[in-house]
């Protein structure tokens, strides 16, 4: 029986396949056959064969299975309290009245409801939309969970490979169903000399009752209270995230702008060192020009001045 948390123990090992057959079982169904294969063949190429043929024979999940899985996961506490209120709901359920098993059972819908929305927008996020088909097989096996133990375990260990149906003798909230368990928890008529002991041992059994449909409410409405906190937190994550693709992309816009005008920037300073380049060129040759001019000056004043000298 699986008791608080929501995983059973594994062994310890140096290559952990049941930490490998997580993994495995936490991959979208679409990659599942690829990544089987690929983590079989490293099993194989260690050495390890019973852990290859182990990976190599696990089933692709159903989409609404691995939505059940990848919620288990995903949500690990509130899965375990999940866990915790099915056993007080089936503990509930064998001893409640009519009016009791209504109750919890509304309780019941509205948290596997919510539960429900929380696996397909998991599902969502990790790139694969449920079907309004899949989603009412995640709720199936929301369900089973709930009333079945076994059904309990084997969505604990988080490896379904399809979807859970819920035991056709679960009360439900239909009239005849809340009829019939009224019926069965009206005590038989007693004889009339054991009336009075009938009477205490039926006062001990509603007493009892009484204290397990505490029990059950109280984890019912834990339940549905954290689910709206959840869900509330969700809401603001979502908000912040697109408030923060928002912020992204103005400044990824304002980082091509910026981009843009290095560039032109880069295009001006280029052009600039070009006419810098050239006007030194420029002023290179004309030194060099005047340089001569000024030579070419003084030879002449030079040949001037020995001409005019008088002739001796």
């Amino acid at each position: 029986m699986v008791r608080k948390g929501v995983r059973p123990a594994r062994p310890a090992a140096g290559h952990d396949v049941e930490r490998v057959l997580d993994e495995l079982y936490a991959t979208p169904p679409s990659a599942f056959v690829s990544r089987r294969e690929q983590l079989a063949a490293e099993a194989k190429r260690d050495g390890r064969g019973d852990d290859a043929r182990r990976i190599h024979g696990a089933r692709r999940p159903t989409l609404a299975a691995w939505a059940a899985n990848l919620l288990l996961r995903s949500q690990p506490q509130e899965s375990g309290r999940f866990l915790e209120l099915g056993r007080a709901l089936r503990e509930a359920y064998r001893t409640l009245d009519a009016d009791g098993i209504k109750e919890l059972s509304e309780q019941r819908r509205s948290i596997v409801s919510a539960l429900s929305r929380q696996a397909a927008q998991l599902a969502r996020e990790a790139g694969h939309r449920l079907s309004g088909a899949a989603q009412q097989d995640v709720e199936s096996t929301l369900r089973a969970v709930l009333a079945d133990e076994d059904a309990a375990e084997r969505w604990a260990a988080g490896r379904l490979e399809s979807a859970l149906t819920p035991p056709a003798d679960f009360p439900s909230l239909d009239a005849s169903t809340a009829g019939s368990a009224h019926r069965a928890a009206r005590p038989a008529p007693a004889p009339p000399a054991s009336r009075p002991r009938a009477k205490d041992e039926l006062a001990e059994r509603r007493r009892r009752r009484q204290q397990q449909l505490g029990r059950a409410r109280r984890s019912a409405e834990a339940a549905d209270h954290r689910l709206r906190e959840l869900s509330a937190g969700r809401a603001d994550a979502d908000a912040s995230l697109r408030r923060a693709r928002d912020r992204h992309e103005r400044a990824r816009e304002h980082e091509s702008a910026a981009e843009e005008r290095l560039r032109e920037a880069q295009q001006e300073l280029r052009r600039a060192e070009r006419e810098r380049q050239e006007a030194e060129e420029r002023l290179r040759t004309a030194a060099e020009a005047v340089d001569r001019a000024e030579r070419a000056a003084q030879d002449a004043a030079q040949e001037v001045a020995r001409l005019a000298e008088p002739i001796t």
